[in-house]
């Protein structure tokens, strides 16, 4: 069985992972796949945007602790584990497109760093997120870089510290997720929200996004230094000439994608 599967259609790429028996945990293999089949994406100029999402009962239940536990493994095997999962999680935010969630079941541990990793996240309401390893002994460290940074100091450490799950409500009210549907609908809301993404220039969203994560830690003034020299570029490329234009004549542009 592979353990990522991918498809492509309406300039979306999706993206499952593939071990529903073991709750898509993320294996050695599987993260390598994920990274291998992001590095092709990156390069795919037909894809606009990026959908993760699960097979089976849960999005992601965290690491495959089979390749944390053994008197064998020894300090070099645990650097790759999470070398390996840190580098495919800072990919997500490489990546030219935008990148969406589509949570379900649980996400926890490195489940829910992977969706605190994504641009974007919709849930179905019956979903919940934890970062449990204080309950067993392996605090969740390489989770809580992407989860303080999108919910906040204070709101991470008392998942980190408590290992509770916390609903889908609370983790839209937290800035974990953006959305929050029925499950008979999460399907159909995360294509209707990747297709009305998916409209617009890949050159634009891969410029903008770049641009945001460049941005979003530096302080104002900084910030703006960065921002008024990259929109100014951005005024020089192809489908920002197209798009003003086409703005002013009351028609639909039509993108170049450069």
């Amino acid at each position: 069985m592979e353990p990522v599967l991918f498809e492509k259609k309406e300039h979306i790429g999706w993206l499952t992972l593939n071990r529903p028996k073991q709750r898509n945990t993320l294996s050695l293999e599987l993260m390598d796949e994920m990274q291998r089949r992001l590095d092709l994406v990156a390069k795919d100029k037909d894809v606009r945007v990026v959908v993760i999402r699960g097979s089976g009962p849960a999005f992601c239940a965290g690491h495959d602790m089979n390749e944390l536990v053994g008197e064998g493994y020894g300090i070099d095997h645990f650097r790759k584990v999470f070398s390996v999962c840190s580098d495919m999680m800072q990919t997500l935010h490489k990546l030219p497109q935008p990148v969406i969630a589509q949570v379900h079941g649980v996400a926890m541990a490195a489940g829910c760093q992977l969706v605190a990793a994504c641009d974007l996240a919709v849930a179905d309401s019956k979903t919940k997120f934890s970062t449990p390893g204080v309950k067993i002994g392996l605090f969740c460290i390489t989770p809580m870089v992407p989860l303080s940074r999108v919910i906040g100091r204070g709101r991470a450490l008392d998942m980190l510290f408590t290992g509770r799950f916390v609903s889908a409500q609370e983790a839209e009210r937290f800035g974990l997720v953006n959305k929050v549907v029925d499950p008979d609908k999460l399907a159909e809301e995360t294509r209707s929200w990747a297709v009305e993404i998916a409209r617009y220039s890949r050159f634009t969203l891969g410029f903008g996004k770049k641009a945001f994560y460049e941005q979003v830690d530096q302080d104002e003034a900084s910030a703006y230094k960065y921002a008024k020299e990259a929109i100014a570029q951005n005024c020089l490329a192809e489908d920002a000439q197209e798009g003003m234009k086409a703005f002013l004549e009351k028609r639909k542009p039509i993108w170049k994608d450069r």
